[in-house]
């Protein structure tokens, strides 16, 4: 995928649901069918963006249909859980065979987050909704602005630390962008584990799939290389978001006209950004994840502010 090419990805999810709001202030009467069906053509273009990111489909759902779709934040938030688990399962196998994804690395990470996540979830659930709203505006925000200012960590080198070295946390993956095999290792692993069950906790209080946060601790704090964070955040958030997602639906959170329509774009959208993820430049996937939440993050914010209902 080219750059332009990825410009033009972001602009079209951001134009799909600009339209969308537009056509939902207008006051207009619509047959039931017109916002599944817009879900589904919204969810479809996230899911590609979210698997190249490895994002999780909720951290770009939850402010984007929760902001410009007339559905409440928590039906909203209950969905995104339930769609990011969704999407990265579906793009899992693929993931696995290209050995970007390292299971290895993702079990010791994703059993801290998936213990912090339901205590996440039921506090979620009590907080006011301009509140989440506001608070989750905010944070994308911050972590796009993160993201833009610091470098990715692409060439890994050095010795892993001693836990990294008992689970042996490393592994190698042929990268075609750059013709090559890449070998690599994890370090601060403890560190890494810790910052996974503040992952976790936040991204249950947000319905977050919390992809925007795994992919900076991984490549970041623990030094695994761009694609292994991507493609490992995906399996990541799969198990996470497995034990957030019950406390959602035990509260009756999770309604089937949102969820639905949204499972079943996601699914075939990630499918595709998995098979795109193998010939994208790192650089391109940074420049898609920031413009993205960059734009969620803003709307989120001023829907929560009350700015712009």
């Amino acid at each position: 995928m080219k750059p332009s090419s990825s410009l033009r990805a972001a602009l079209a999810l951001a134009a799909t649901a600009w339209c969308a709001s537009a056509w939902a202030a207008a006051g207009e009467a619509q047959a039931w069918w017109i916002w599944p069906a817009v879900l589904f053509v919204l969810t479809f273009l996230l899911g590609i963006v979210a698997v190249i990111g490895g994002i999780g489909g909720g951290v770009l759902f939850v402010p984007i249909v929760g902001s410009f779709l007339p559905f409440h934040l928590d039906f909203v938030r209950g969905a995104g859980l339930v769609l990011a688990l969704a999407g990265t399962l579906a793009a899992a196998p693929l993931l696995l065979r290209s050995q970007l994804a390292n299971l290895r690395l993702v079990l010791p990470l994703a059993l801290a987050g998936s213990v912090a996540s339901t205590a996440g979830a039921v506090v979620g659930l009590s907080l006011p909704t301009a509140v989440v709203q506001t608070a989750l505006g905010v944070t994308v925000m911050a972590v796009a602005l993160l993201l833009w200012m610091t470098k990715s960590a692409e060439n890994v080198g050095g010795e892993s630390d001693a836990l990294g070295e008992l689970l042996r946390l490393r592994g190698e993956f042929d990268d075609p962008s750059l013709g090559r095999r890449i070998d690599w290792k994890t370090h601060r692993t403890i560190t890494g584990v810790a910052s996974f069950a503040g992952i976790g906790f936040f991204g249950g209080v947000f319905g977050l799939g919390a992809g925007f946060a795994n992919v900076p601790a991984l490549n970041l704090l623990m030094g695994a290389p761009l694609k292994v964070a991507v493609a490992s955040s995906g399996l990541i958030i799969s198990i996470i978001n497995s034990s957030a997602a019950w406390v959602y639906i035990n509260r009756g959170a999770v309604m089937p006209l949102v969820a639905v329509p949204s499972l079943l774009g996601i699914s075939l959208g990630s499918r595709l950004g998995a098979r795109l993820l193998r010939i994208t430049p790192a650089a391109v996937v940074r420049r898609i994840v920031i413009v993205v939440m960059l734009i969620a993050g803003v709307r989120a914010l001023l829907r929560g502010l009350g700015v712009w209902p």
